[in-house]
């Protein structure tokens, strides 16, 4: 049963994610410790209490884990050497961990990503049992996947591995609404049409954490009904089918700038979000009205 004011860590709470995912918990009634590295950046929200410091750090992960039911982390610094995505995932992550569950806290939820499954072309549909990448294929994917499974090692925790795909929302740091559009106008506007884009948007993705987190959604003995007690489960979490035509396309017109469609092998396959549906997810914000909030942020910031 989930606790009447749940008490949620979030790490990286000033980030895209972060910032949703407290929005989320405020609108449940937790009360949420927002991490952040730099004093007044965490979200002005009620219930939210901003911790200044690195998660990394021992002394301060047991510090602000301390009678916490719930420990959200979202930080990845995507587009760093990989020395730093190392440094801040794979051996950072890790150190919360095991004082969240020396400190008795029941969840962990990871935001990991579904950018660690393979999806080269002719791979069908994805979903939590896919292939994941080998080792080599990139910074990013690399040391994702290292980072889960070092979370996967620590012990005594009921452990959720969230693997959004491209995450739609607006604000400075959106890679999707801000970063990759800056790329397309910079000559970046290269892609086969029929490749799957898969996406969700920032809102949806930060309710299914938020729900997990709380405990509105139960842990359950088969990954299939809930988060296994004790153990880590991957979900993906993806919204309605969609393609490069429709994202590239969406960011081209809106620039106004042509796209170059290629022709190349690419993957057609969707990715599966039926996991968290049977447990109880449903997105509210479908392809259309996502789309549209990209273009309308496009268009005013031309």
């Amino acid at each position: 049963m989930a606790s009447p004011t749940p008490v949620v860590v979030v790490t990286g709470a000033n980030g895209l994610v972060g910032t949703a995912v407290c929005r989320a918990l405020a609108e449940r009634s937790a009360e949420v410790r927002a991490v952040v590295r730099r004093a007044g950046s965490a979200p002005a929200l009620d219930g939210v209490t901003e911790h200044v410091g690195d998660f990394a750090d021992d002394a301060f992960a047991r510090e602000v884990t301390a009678g916490a039911d719930a420990v959200v982390t979202t930080v990845h610094p995507m587009g760093s050497p990989r020395e730093v995505q190392h440094r801040v995932g794979v051996e950072g992550t890790p150190v919360i961990a095991p004082a969240a569950r020396d400190a008795g806290v029941a969840r962990l939820v990871h935001v990991s990503t579904a950018g660690v499954y393979d999806r080269s072309a002719g791979v069908g549909d994805v979903a939590e049992d896919g292939a994941l990448l080998p080792e080599g294929s990139g910074d990013y994917p690399d040391t994702k996947i290292a980072t889960d499974a070092a979370l996967a090692e620590v012990g005594g925790l009921t452990t959720v591995l969230v693997r959004p795909p491209a995450i739609l929302g607006p604000g400075e740091t959106s890679v999707w609404n801000t970063l990759r559009p800056q790329a397309v106008r910079d000559g970046e506007n290269r892609a086969n049409p029929s490749q799957t884009w898969a996406w969700v948007h920032v809102d949806d993705l930060a309710a299914l954490i938020a729900d997990v987190a709380t405990g509105a959604i139960a842990t359950a003995g088969d990954p299939e009904e809930g988060p296994v007690a004790g153990g880590t489960t991957p979900v993906v979490v993806a919204g309605e089918p969609a393609t490069w035509r429709d994202y590239l396309g969406t960011v081209a017109d809106a620039l106004g700038v042509e796209p170059v469609w290629t022709d190349e092998p690419v993957w057609t396959g969707q990715l599966r979000a039926d996991r968290a549906r049977r447990w109880g997810w449903t997105p509210r914000v479908d392809l259309a009205q996502a789309l549209d909030e990209l273009r309308r942020g496009l268009t005013a910031r031309s």
